[in-house]
């Protein structure tokens, strides 16, 4: 993809070294000097030092011919600019960082794909990391469920049956459904049927209606939850 990013700050520089680490074509938009200077000698990527809120700075950057465009900066009202300036564009994938929630609204209406309050969502993730230290990996859907990683322990009273034996012996919850099995062994992930075994040592993909709450974790063989 042809990708613009604006804003070269704690969240802008790991997106540009993921953008280009994944074979993107990557142009960066940095205000400051010294940051644009930084991501010019560390990145395979173009870097204007100039003002994304100016229409002539786009067109430098290429937004003609841009797949997507994502503003990044520590303001809201200069990502909303970029963003409304992109609509002009007709780039087809517009995308920002929103700190106030208040401001919300205002990026739904013009259409902008948004990630609320990053700091918010790291903090979240550091308190889950501690609340639920059993879980590898999650994502939540909607209120209450959630995708999560989890690996089976030796004791796990689901390790050596099959799915269709865990069912039978009412180990998991109808509203719960393992997605994936990652295993040592393979060398990508199993799609789970069930006639498919679960071993010890699998990290599983879970998906739960009710989140990944200790009487769950539990059936994996984890019940430090319970201690937290």
């Amino acid at each position: 993809m042809y990708i613009i990013i604006v804003g070269a700050g704690d969240i802008g520089t790991p997106l540009i070294d993921i953008a280009t680490c994944s074979g993107n074509e990557v142009v960066v938009i940095e205000r400051e000097t010294e940051k644009a200077d930084q991501i010019a000698s560390g990145y395979d990527c173009l870097v204007l030092n100039a003002d994304a809120t100016v229409k002539e700075t786009l067109e430098d950057a290429g937004a003609e011919r841009a797949d997507a465009i994502i503003s990044t900066t520590d303001q809201d009202a200069t990502n909303v600019m970029v963003c409304l300036l992109a609509k002009e564009f007709d780039i087809p994938v517009i995308t920002s960082v929103v700190h106030s929630a208040e401001h919300m609204n205002l990026f739904r209406q013009i259409g902008v794909n948004t990630i609320e309050n990053p700091q918010q969502l790291i903090a979240g993730y550091l308190y889950r990391a501690v609340a639920r230290p059993a879980i590898v990996d999650y994502m939540r859907i909607g209120d209450e469920a959630e995708v999560f990683e989890i690996t089976v322990t030796e004791d796990a009273p689901i390790a050596g049956k099959t799915l269709t034996e865990a069912g039978t012996a009412n180990l998991l919850p109808d509203d719960v459904l393992i997605v994936a099995i990652e295993r040592e062994a393979e060398g990508k992930p199993l799609t789970p049927r069930g006639n498919t075994r679960i071993e010890a040592k699998d990290l599983l993909t879970v998906y739960s209606a009710t989140g990944a709450e200790p009487e769950l974790t539990d059936i994996f063989g984890h019940y430090e939850d319970r201690t937290v």
